[in-house]
């Protein structure tokens, strides 16, 4: 349990971890790629480490440097050397599975794929189904009309370009195919009706990669990676999310975070902090194979507005942050096409409004057709409660923001589940005490 007392005006600057998303891909992209390839500012997280032994387990020559925060990465190509059966683990990490499931269908070894709880519950149908198109042989453990890990992954002969329109923006699904058509006969397009992160294709691209993407659809096809020699990676703007909501949340605040990545799609949530009344400034910009800059928050006054589904990929995981943000602004918050938080690592709709009602604050869910909305009025009357956590880093990290900008002590029944994506948030929040 962590006690969570109210903070009274920040004024700091500050660093936060490495981006997790990115730390996936260059580990999953360096061990394709012929030769060395050194990670600078690797994310240390459960995630990230669950991709890292899963490619070693491959037989990736893989050397960690946990001080430094490096990884040196020794590989031989597209091709794993490896013959016989391996199994592997993803731990939580559906990032490890789904996209790390687009390079093993293309080897030459079977592979058996588990999981813990809660990620073998999660959907596998949306990566299953595109890499069977490809000629993948792929299979789940079949629950109605779902498939769910453990995965067993087959060699074949042949794997097809194809074209396929995706159902639902998503990265891991989108990098999952793409990962798939480096082994591929012909081009393999993919259509996004909204847009996901592109931090796969950005890379890809730094490694060589021929990918192009044209109105709205992305084509890519076999390509020999050549590995750029090193890569750094920004630090991760979902992390810095939590610490732009707190300066805003908490009157005379006003925090500096150093070397942030900007990338555009991943932007949602700031601009839409910033369609409420945000104070955010973006500062000192550099221009990598993924931009980053200096985030300036000050304090201010947040009002109410209606999101549109369309936004909803590009701040996924900063939903739950979102709906924190709504209970402190003047008037009604809506936010729509919320149904891919049902199926995260919690059912995150229900873990914040169970939440977020209990300590006080006007909020329901809304089921509308196929999809789940949100509507928040704001905070009737502040109780401080023991927030339950359900075992998920952003549910967590988001009410322990809620909590240090209420103005009452707060408690929290768990706050391991952070070390998924932010090993340090908690260290990172007593810092400004």
């Amino acid at each position: 349990m962590y006690e969570i007392e109210p903070l009274v005006k920040v004024r700091k600057k500050i660093f936060i971890p490495a981006d997790k998303s990115i730390s996936h891909r260059a580990l999953i992209i360096s061990s394709l790629a012929k030769g060395k390839t050194r990670i600078v500012n690797f994310l240390i997280s459960e995630d990230t480490l669950a991709t890292l032994e899963c490619l070693k387990k491959i037989g990736v020559g893989i050397k960690f440097n946990k001080k430094k925060k490096e990884v040196m990465i020794d590989s031989g190509g597209l091709f794993f050397k490896r013959t016989k059966k391996v199994c592997l683990n993803a731990h939580q990490s559906a990032t490890t599975m789904r996209i790390l499931s687009g390079v093993l269908v293309g080897q030459k070894f079977p592979v058996y794929f588990d999981a813990e709880e809660p990620l073998r519950r999660r959907p596998m149908r949306r990566i299953i189904y595109p890499l069977s198109c490809m000629g993948a042989k792929i299979i789940g453990k079949k629950i109605k009309d779902e498939e769910y890990p453990p995965l067993e992954i087959f060699p074949v002969s042949t794997l097809k370009g194809i074209r396929y329109k995706m159902p639902v923006a998503s990265a891991q699904v989108k990098s999952a195919i793409i990962f798939a058509s480096l082994y591929a006969e012909g081009k393999t397009e993919i259509e996004e009706r909204n847009l996901s992160r592109d931090h796969t294709e950005r890379m890809l691209k730094l490694f060589g990669a021929k990918i192009k993407k044209r109105k709205g659809v992305i084509s890519c096809q076999k390509n020999v990676l050549k590995t750029p020699g090193e890569i750094f990676i920004p630090y991760d703007l979902s992390s810095a999310s939590f610490f732009i909501a707190l300066a805003t949340l908490v009157e005379g605040s006003k925090i500096e975070i150093k070397n942030v990545g900007i990338n555009p799609t991943r932007l949602g949530f700031v601009n839409i902090l910033k369609k409420m009344g945000a104070k955010i400034k973006i500062l000192n910009k550099k221009n990598y194979f993924e931009p980053y800059a200096d985030i300036v928050v000050e304090s201010s006054q947040l009002k109410g507005i209606k999101i549109e589904e369309k936004e909803i990929p590009l701040m996924i995981d900063e939903i739950p942050l979102l709906f924190v943000c709504g209970a402190f602004a003047k008037g009604e918050t809506e936010i729509l096409g919320l149904k891919e938080l049902k199926v995260k690592e919690t059912d995150r709709i229900y873990s914040m409004v169970y939440n977020l009602k209990r300590a006080g604050v006007d909020i329901e869910a809304l089921n509308y057709g196929n999809n789940w909305k949100v509507k928040i009025k704001g905070i009737k009357r502040i109780r401080p409660v023991l927030f339950k956590s359900f075992s998920d880093h952003r549910t967590a990290m988001s009410l322990v923001i809620f909590g240090l900008a209420a103005g009452e002590r707060f408690s929290i029944d768990d706050i391991s589940c952070m070390n998924k994506s932010f090993p340090e948030f908690i260290s990172l929040v007593e810092s400004l005490k």
